[in-house]
């Protein structure tokens, strides 16, 4: 008998079961009204997001979640208004946690944000022209007092150098093991930090010796590309639209910005250098540096140096990628890879 009822209980347990909606299907009942939102946001706007009910599913309350932080909740199945201004540039994703009829189910969007910034076109006049290692596949420029620190690239041939930058003649080098490509350098608290491309590694020398003090590694899966500093915090690039911050003191990737205008995300970001609280970096594959806010990402303004390319005496140099600036003249000292010369500029809107 027991067992009997045992069968009974069992059997209706698992009609019931099979007469309820899977945790998929009630997914279906809610979604995001896509159909009223734009494939591009400015950082200006403000999103109205609305939930659609397919089953006329009685709503409680919605709790709305930006990048997983709650942000706002609204009865019933209310409108939601979320600002963009403050937001971070780039994809947001957005969760609407739904509450109904004594259940909870969650559905997912998102929605690219570019800058609200117009760009300014700026303007420049070459002060001076002095001659650059041909063979300086140049990855990192910086001064460091008077000095022009530089780090190139490619396996085998990597090395960063103090420079005499009026004769590009090499005051002491220090060469990479063969198994690294060099990136970008910069130099904190006497301290130089090189990132390298692809072997999630990078190096802390002794400014005045040259001796290396440390190896460390990556802690986020990325590449290795441009570096600069603000006097407290490092910033590198990795390749894409991002901008890593870094702790110099253990060397951990904190956070970052997306690189965007008005129209699109800038992927590519190389070679960085901190110039009156904006940081300069040049756009890979082109001829350009885009002038960034460190705190958004927006570009604020571009500056065209494709003029530059065309003064270069070795045709098949490579593009620019070298930005040093000088505080003492208020200059920028700008080169590419291999290219033979190196270009002192003045810049103006």
């Amino acid at each position: 008998m027991r067992f009997y009822n045992l069968l009974i209980t069992t059997s209706l347990v698992l009609t019931l079961i099979s007469c309820g909606d899977t945790q998929k299907e009630k997914q279906s009942y809610f979604g995001f009204d896509e159909n009223n939102m734009k494939p591009l946001y400015l950082a200006t706007e403000k999103v109205d997001l609305t939930l659609l009910n397919t089953k006329n599913k009685t709503i409680d309350s919605v709790a709305y979640y930006i990048n997983d932080k709650r942000v706002s909740s609204v009865k019933a199945n209310g409108k939601f208004t979320l600002d963009l201004n403050g937001k971070k540039l780039g994809y947001q994703n957005i969760k609407a946690l739904v509450y109904f009829e004594g259940d909870t189910v969650s559905t997912k969007t998102r929605i690219e944000v570019a800058s609200g910034v117009e760009p300014k076109s700026l303007k420049y006049t070459v002060v001076n022209t002095y001659p650059h290692d041909i063979n300086a596949f140049t990855e990192g420029f910086e001064f460091f007092r008077d000095t022009l620190m530089e780090s190139t690239g490619q396996n085998g041939k990597s090395y960063f150098a103090k420079t005499n930058y009026k004769t590009g003649a090499t005051y002491k080098k220090v060469d990479l093991d063969a198994q690294y490509f060099g990136e970008g350098i910069t130099v904190l608290n006497n301290k130089i930090y090189q990132l390298t491309w692809q072997n999630k590694t990078g190096f802390i020398y002794d400014a005045n010796t040259l001796k290396k003090i440390k190896t460390f590694t990556f802690d986020k899966n990325v590449e290795g590309w441009g570096m600069t500093n603000d006097g407290k915090n490092i910033y590198q690039s990795d390749g894409t639209e991002k901008i890593w911050t870094m702790n110099p003191e253990t060397q951990k990737l904190v956070d970052y910005v997306n690189v965007y205008t008005k129209t699109s995300k800038i992927k590519a970001i190389n070679e960085l250098e901190w110039i009156n609280g904006k940081i300069y970096g040049n756009i890979w594959q082109y001829d350009a540096i885009a002038v960034i806010d460190p705190k958004t990402g927006a570009v604020e303004g571009v500056l065209d140096l494709s003029a530059l390319h065309a003064k270069i005496t070795n045709k098949e140099a490579d593009v620019l990628n070298g930005i040093a600036y000088n505080k003492k003249t208020n200059t920028i000292f700008v080169t590419g890879k291999n290219w033979d010369k190196t270009f002192e500029i003045k810049v103006s809107e």
